[in-house]
């Protein structure tokens, strides 16, 4: 049978599954010199999460590999390109992890507004802030999404629920998918910032879309709800690192063009030494987006699927080569 490198983690019922199958699993993590240096060479397979980065050098070193899974959605960590010209199939687990990052950032957008992590940050100091921590209603004002996935579609159903008026940037998306979800599509990002004063992250990072996020646009939004309050303008991203430019997002939180910023995702990770985390109007988590028992379990089955599908000769569901 195979021998799978498991260099994140993973679910251990879905390593046991494997055990139990008569694959042979090994947990643990390497460095970037191990990986280039040939840790992987003697795998048929390795399950990944966004630590690993299998980069065009590390694919190179790995030529035993013919699967590549990737615990998660985002694969920005993984060369496809190369991946493909040493035969390997690339698969990620789309599904698996959507309601946990829904949550999130539904969490997110009522810390934002409430000012939930500044008032627990005060109390903490001894501070009480009733008269200053006065915030704004989630009804009434207009959400703004960029890109109208999976994940966006969940946060929509929960946003129309609360009373918002939804719109959506998705240049890959059929109109009629997002009417579905009572949600507007713009054939314009910009649009979005000048109609929005809450603005979710939900596209993949590229080329196209680093720093989608920027001075420009953020200048754009003008801090008053469809209903008349004057609320301020958030911005959440729970998808990937980089789409957002955070130099931009912490110079509109020192002006105010920016009442709050929240992100599960940063441009360099770990981000201990990052600027924003020092801005009072500022709150993060260090990407937990999927980040449950719930999803991760899920997670650990489909990865149990794709790879016993890979083994058996059969195209894996989620192949993305």
């Amino acid at each position: 049978m195979a021998r799978i490198a498991v260099t994140d983690g993973m679910d251990s019922r879905a390593i046991q599954n494997l055990v139990e199958m008569g694959h042979e699993v090994i947990e643990k993590h390497y460095s970037k010199e191990e990986l280039e240096k040939g840790a992987l060479a003697k795998f048929d397979a390795v399950v990944v999460r966004s630590a690993t980065k299998m980069t065009s050098e590390v694919i190179a070193a790995s030529d035993a590999l013919t699967f590549i899974g990737r615990g998660g959605v985002g694969v920005d960590n993984i060369d496809i390109e190369a991946a493909t010209s040493h035969e390997m199939v690339v698969c990620n687990t789309p599904r698996a992890s959507t309601h946990s990052v829904v949550e999130l950032t539904i969490g997110h957008l009522l810390t934002s507004c409430r000012h939930i992590t500044r008032g627990d940050r005060g109390l903490r100091s001894g501070l009480w802030e009733k008269k200053l921590l006065r915030g704004s209603e989630l009804s009434g004002k207009r959400l703004g999404f960029i890109g109208f996935g999976r994940i966006a579609q969940g946060v929509a159903n929960i946003s129309n629920a609360f009373g918002m008026e939804c719109h959506a940037y998705d240049p890959y998306l059929p109109k009629e998918i997002a009417k579905q979800f009572n949600c507007t599509l713009h054939d314009d990002v910009d649009s979005i910032f000048s109609l929005c004063t809450h603005i979710t992250i939900h596209c993949n990072l590229s080329e196209e879309t680093h720093h989608l996020v920027n001075k420009d646009r953020i200048d754009m939004m003008s801090g008053v709800g469809a209903d008349g309050v004057t609320c301020g303008n958030h911005i959440v991203n729970c998808a990937r690192g980089g789409i957002v430019d955070e130099n931009a997002v912490l110079s509109a939180l020192e002006s105010g063009q920016l009442m709050t910023a929240a992100l599960d995702v940063f441009e360099v990770e770990p981000a201990g030494n990052n600027p924003l985390l020092q801005h009072q109007n500022f709150h993060g988590t260090p990407h937990i987006g999927a980040a449950t028992a719930e999803s991760q379990s899920r997670i650990g089955s489909e990865m149990v699927t794709l790879l016993t599908d890979h083994f058996d000769g059969l195209k894996p569901h989620s192949a993305l080569n």
